[in-house]
């Protein structure tokens, strides 16, 4: 193999990794996005099972 060979191979490399990088980033910004959602909403289910909340069909609109 010829040194120009390795250089683009290596060149494409370098921008697969680059690439690869930037997904895995945005999906741990989506996995701490959904992780902080499903928190709240398991929150939000324990604090209506135990009764601390008014069921949303019981609330009164904020005009009453």
């Amino acid at each position: 193999m010829h040194s120009v060979d390795l250089e683009e191979k290596v060149a494409h490399l370098i921008r697969a990794v680059d690439d690869l990088s930037e997904v895995v980033a945005r999906q741990a910004g989506e996995i701490d996005r959904l992780t902080r959602l499903t928190g709240m909403l398991a929150e939000r289910e324990a604090a209506r099972e135990a009764g601390l909340e008014a069921p949303v069909a019981n609330v009164r609109p904020p005009h009453w």
